[in-house]
C-alpha cells in the first residue's frame, strides 16, 4: 500500500510584522498606501512593496504634485524613512508644503466634553448592546484609518512628523551624473533588506522631475534608462517603494 503523501500548499505564509502602514493580502503581496484612499482602491490596495511608480508630469494639471505630497506625508505619518530628491537647490523647503492628516471622528471626539454632548452620551449608553460584531467592525475601521489617512491640503504637516522620522532631502543638481544618484539611492535602500520574514522598517523614495533641465544629465537617455533599470532591481530586493515623476518632454521607454 502506498503511503499517504502530505498535501502542501503552493502559497507561502506572509511575513509577520507589527509595522504600521502596511497591508497584507491573501496572495502574499504587501501594500503601502499611496496617501490617496480612492487611488488605493483603484490599485487594489495601494503600492506593492518593491515597486517603482513612474508618473509623467503635466504643467497644466499638476496631479503629480498631489501624489508626491500625499505619498510623502503618508510615509512620514507612519514613521517610514523618506528619501526625497528634486531639482530645487533646497529641496527641504518642499517639506513645508506637505499636507497634514485629517483627524478621524474618534480623535475629534476626544476634544469634546462628554457632559455637553448629548449625542455622544446616548451613543455611549447603547454601545454595550452592539456586541462583539460591532467591536470587530470598529477594530477594522481603525486599522483602515491607520493604513491610509485623509489629508487636508490647506494645513501643513506638523513638525512632530518631520522630526520623528529620518528624512533625507537631496538636490539633483548636486549629482554630477546618474551613477552618483544611484549610489545614494542604494545606500538608502540598504536599510530595508528583504531578507527575512519580519518587516521592521519600510522606506519611501520620492524623486521629483528626474532629468529636469537644471540637471546636467537631462539629455542622457541611455543613462536615464540604466538608472531606472538598476533602481527597479534594488527595489525588488527591499521593503520600499519609489515614486518618480518626469517632465513632459522626457522620453522614457
Amino acid at each position: 500500500m502506498a503511503a499517504n503523501k502530505t498535501r502542501t500548499s503552493s502559497f507561502s505564509a506572509a511575513p509577520s510584522s507589527q509595522t504600521p502602514g502596511i497591508k497584507f493580502v491573501p496572495n502574499g503581496t504587501i501594500f503601502v498606501s499611496s496617501g490617496i484612499p480612492d487611488l488605493d482602491k483603484i490599485l487594489g490596495g495601494g503600492f506593492p512593496l518593491g515597486s517603482l511608480v513612474m508618473v509623467m508630469e503635466d504643467a497644466e494639471a499638476p496631479h503629480h504634485m498631489l501624489l508626491l505630497r500625499n505619498f510623502m506625508s503618508q510615509g512620514l505619518v507612519h514613521n517610514q524613512p523618506l528619501l526625497y530628491a528634486s531639482p530645487a537647490k533646497d529641496p527641504r523647503e518642499f517639506l513645508g508644503t506637505l499636507p497634514s492628516p485629517v483627524l478621524s471622528k474618534d480623535d475629534k471626539s476626544h476634544n469634546k466634553d462628554p457632559e455637553q454632548d448629548k449625542g455622544l452620551r446616548i451613543a455611549w449608553q447603547y454601545k454595550k448592546y452592539f456586541g462583539e460584531n460591532q467591536q470587530n467592525y470598529d477594530s477594522h475601521r481603525v486599522g483602515k484609518q491607520e493604513f491610509c489617512n485623509d489629508f487636508d491640503l490647506r494645513k501643513p504637516l506638523e513638525r512632530q512628523f518631520l522630526g520623528g522620522c529620518r528624512v533625507d532631502c537631496v538636490s539633483l543638481q548636486n549629482f554630477s551624473n546618474l551613477g552618483a544618484l544611484q549610489d545614494h539611492c542604494a545606500s538608502f535602500l540598504a536599510q530595508f533588506p528583504r531578507n527575512d520574514d519580519n518587516i521592521s522598517r519600510v522606506g519611501r523614495l520620492a524623486i521629483q522631475s528626474l532629468c529636469a533641465p537644471q540637471c546636467g544629465y537631462s539629455t542622457m537617455e541611455w543613462e536615464m534608462l540604466s538608472f531606472i533599470r538598476s533602481l527597479k532591481g534594488m527595489l525588488r530586493s527591499s521593503y520600499a517603494v519609489a515614486v518618480i515623476t518626469f517632465p513632459s518632454f522626457a522620453i522614457v521607454l
